[in-house]
């Protein structure tokens, strides 16, 4: 520690990103990325943009790639903003969105990047304890503080359960909260829930996230972005011009735009990710593995007769990494993304001979 820290950096805890390991021959399940690669149209359009014109800024407001993003849910572009990554995004909500006097809600399981934003900006919170199965009961919401509250944010489906909320008890909360933000990050939407983008005509105080590190398998190119009524939007605009004019470079608009522009691609490897996370819980659940119901691209895992930090160190040693969380609540789980076919079949055949 130096002396020349501020007093905010000495309090930090860091957000940990799961490990990018530098080894090769490695079958990489800890990180949540797409096993496929991106869409070809996105790959041809990151190359075509790579010409001389990268001595000049990129368009501030990616207003070509806002239209985009606009088309795809039937909205306008005043009613999206686009950032560095979700993160980045999600970094604006907090500062812009989410810092007031009351706490903001979220699960005391979730996206392990909600409390370093709050400790990073100064905002109080209260986490609200998921159910006996991992559950999120709208309920709880609602009782805390007597519905006080500076806004709310949880993943849908949560992270890092894979559990998904029905968009009915998302409208139930939109409903009873009407007094402060709430934000839906959908980073893991596409592999097997319903979007809220679809009520935020009918609900100013809702905000959606998306990211394109996911299912557009574009993790690299760092483009993220959130929807909802305009005067959200004028919010993070004004914190974004106030840290970073060009988030987006001309690469990441160019392929962004072609990969949302792509959407039989992205249905397609969707599907595959359903299809061999379907498959992977079955084959675990005959070895004895407890698995919680996934719509995401990862399930969350375990073996009651064996030890989560024992099974992921054992993994490893044959070349295979699955995320394991030394938390309360869950430190006897493991989270593994979705590889191909071939890779969760090793992983299986991996598991069978450590057990």
């Amino acid at each position: 520690m130096s002396r020349f820290w501020s007093k905010t950096v000495k309090e930090l805890t860091p957000y940990v990103p799961g490990e990018q390991p530098k080894l090769s021959q490695l079958i990489k399940l800890n990180t949540n990325e797409s096993p496929y690669g991106p869409s070809p149209k996105a790959l041809a359009a990151i190359a075509a943009a790579n010409t001389e014109t990268l001595r000049l800024y990129p368009d501030p407001n990616s207003d070509a790639l806002k239209q985009s993003i606009a088309k795809l849910h039937g909205l306008t572009a005043n009613q999206v903003f686009v950032g560095n990554g979700s993160d980045e995004v999600l970094a604006h909500v907090f500062l812009g969105l989410l810092k007031h006097e009351d706490p903001i809600l979220f699960p005391d399981i979730t996206y392990s990047f909600y409390p370093v934003y709050c400790k990073l900006y100064s905002i109080a919170l209260d986490n609200i304890p998921l159910s006996d199965d991992f559950s999120i009961s709208v309920t709880d919401y609602l009782k805390k503080n007597n519905g006080r509250n500076g806004g709310i944010i949880f993943p849908n489906p949560n992270a890092p359960t894979g559990k998904a909320l029905p968009l009915k008890d998302i409208e139930t909360l939109l409903q009873s909260n009407k007094d402060s933000v709430v934000v839906i990050d959908e980073a893991y939407v596409d592999f097997g829930t319903s979007s809220a983008v679809s009520l935020i005509k009918q609900y100013n105080n809702l905000l959606v996230t998306h990211t394109l590190s996911k299912s557009y398998a574009l993790a690299g190119l760092r483009v993220g972005y959130a929807v909802g009524h305009p005067d959200l939007i004028e919010a993070l605009e004004r914190v974004k011009n106030s840290f970073n004019s060009y988030p987006i470079d001309k690469l990441a608009m160019a392929g962004a735009m072609a990969a949302i522009e792509d959407q039989d691609y992205l249905k397609k490897i969707s599907q595959a990710v359903i299809k061999t996370r379907e498959n992977l819980i079955q084959s675990l659940n005959t070895l004895g593995f407890e698995t919680i119901p996934s719509s995401a691209n990862f399930i969350f895992t375990k073996h009651p007769k064996h030890d989560a930090a024992k099974l992921s160190a054992a993994l490893r040693e044959k070349h295979i990494i699955v995320r394991h969380f030394k938390l309360p609540r869950i430190d006897q789980h493991l989270r593994i993304t979705i590889g191909t076919d071939q890779q969760c079949d090793a992983l299986v055949k991996a598991i069978k001979e450590i057990l």
